[in-house]
């Protein structure tokens, strides 16, 4: 057992004293700094918490015109009009500032790099680019490599995209594997539709390099052969999907039996979908497989798909599809019955959507990236029921 040593009860006071001096010292630090403030910027601040946005920025406008000096109050300023959509003030605001003000080097970096972001607000990618380029690399290396990607994706230059990101990664630790992967996959359509099927697999085996889990590589690379009118290889990779995600298979269940039957193998091409419908139980392979059998065996064995996966799973779009085989084999009688299965389409037909799970966007077809929000493999690979709100 330790023995307790009553000096300590000495040293305790000592170190209070210490704690009560410094904090003294940064309160009057605080308390200074506070009052060299105008009175308008903490307005400014009450309006931005009551989200008064106009108001906010007239505060700011007021603040800076009684202490000018500040560059930490032009900047706020500048932040909140590219908030709020006023790039054209905000690019002035920081060209005045460079134009106008005697700066340090650091204070001229600083101010680029706001001004590199109203370029950037406004769509003048160029203009963004050449300013980050240009800021230090010990302070903006990483702020400029992230919105410098960015501009590389809005204009679709995948090479310079994979060159930042493939940097960004090691400075910031962060991964962008998933990111690189799709990079290759844009320059592989890129040459796709160039008819460069060779550098198009080089570029998709970089990917698949990249990230061995990139569903949308194997996808590709079955297209390419498919158009070389290679089936069985296209066939191949297309069941790959398999075993990296398997409800990304709906997306390959069209290619696949397209494949079979220029095959002239349409019994092996339901076969491998029936497996599929069998353990992942996907609406989509559902559609695809009901439609199939609709077109190769007939009503009669639509029905029986329809009918089986109404008892076990009911929806309305398995009743519209037994429906649907029943008023083609003409076995129902009921006169309306095509009505019937008309009001059924009209009910379902608005409400499957791709919603992204970043930024909420809707979409009737499957994006790898979303369109709102840029983000890779945020939209789902099923399709969902959603009932859209009405005014």
């Amino acid at each position: 057992m330790v023995e307790f040593e009553f000096w300590w009860l000495l040293v305790i006071p000592f170190f209070f004293a210490l704690g009560w001096l410094a904090a003294r010292v940064d309160i009057k630090q605080i308390i200074s700094e506070s009052t060299d403030l105008p009175s308008a910027y903490f307005k400014g601040l009450q309006c931005l918490i009551t989200n008064q946005y106009d108001k906010a920025i007239e505060a700011f406008d007021d603040a800076i015109k009684i202490n000018n000096q500040s560059l930490e109050l032009h900047f706020a300023l500048g932040a909140l009009l590219r908030r709020t959509g006023q790039i054209d003030r905000a690019i002035n605001l920081h060209i005045d500032l460079l134009e106008k003000r005697e700066l340090t080097l650091e204070q001229q970096d600083s101010v680029k790099a706001e001004l590199a972001q109203d370029y950037f607000k406004a769509g003048l990618y160029g203009r963004s680019e050449e300013l980050l380029l240009q800021l230090n690399k010990e302070r903006y290396y990483q702020f400029s490599l992230n919105t410098l990607l960015e501009i590389y994706v809005k204009e679709r230059d995948w090479k310079k995209a994979v060159e930042t990101a493939t940097e960004l990664e090691k400075i910031s630790g962060v991964s962008f594997r998933v990111s690189i992967s799709h990079y290759y996959c844009e320059i592989a359509v890129n040459q796709i539709l160039n008819k460069k099927y060779l550098l198009a697999k080089k570029s998709l085996n970089q990917a698949l390099e990249e990230c061995m889990n990139c569903i949308r590589a194997n996808i590709l690379m079955g297209d390419i052969y498919a158009e070389e009118k290679l089936y069985e290889e296209a066939i191949v990779y297309w069941k790959k999907i398999e075993f990296q995600q398997p409800e990304y298979l709906g997306l390959v269940a069209p290619k696949i039996i397209a494949a079979f039957q220029n095959l002239n193998k349409i019994n092996e091409g339901l076969s491998i979908l029936a497996r599929f419908f069998d353990i992942y139980k996907l609406k989509s392979l559902l559609n695809i497989l009901y439609k199939t059998v609709l077109e190769n065996e007939g009503p009669s064995q639509a029905e029986n798909i329809a009918r089986k996966e109404l008892i076990q799973r009911p929806s309305l779009s398995a009743l519209d599809q037994l429906f649907q085989a029943q008023a083609i084999s003409k076995v129902n009688k009921i006169g309306n019955i095509e009505l019937i299965q008309q009001t059924i389409k009209n009910a379902i037909g608005d409400r499957r959507f791709y919603m992204c799970n970043q930024c909420g966007f809707k979409a009737r077809q499957f994006h790898w990236q979303c369109p709102a929000c840029n983000a890779w493999e945020s939209l789902p690979s099923e399709p969902t029921d959603i009932i859209l709100e009405t005014k």
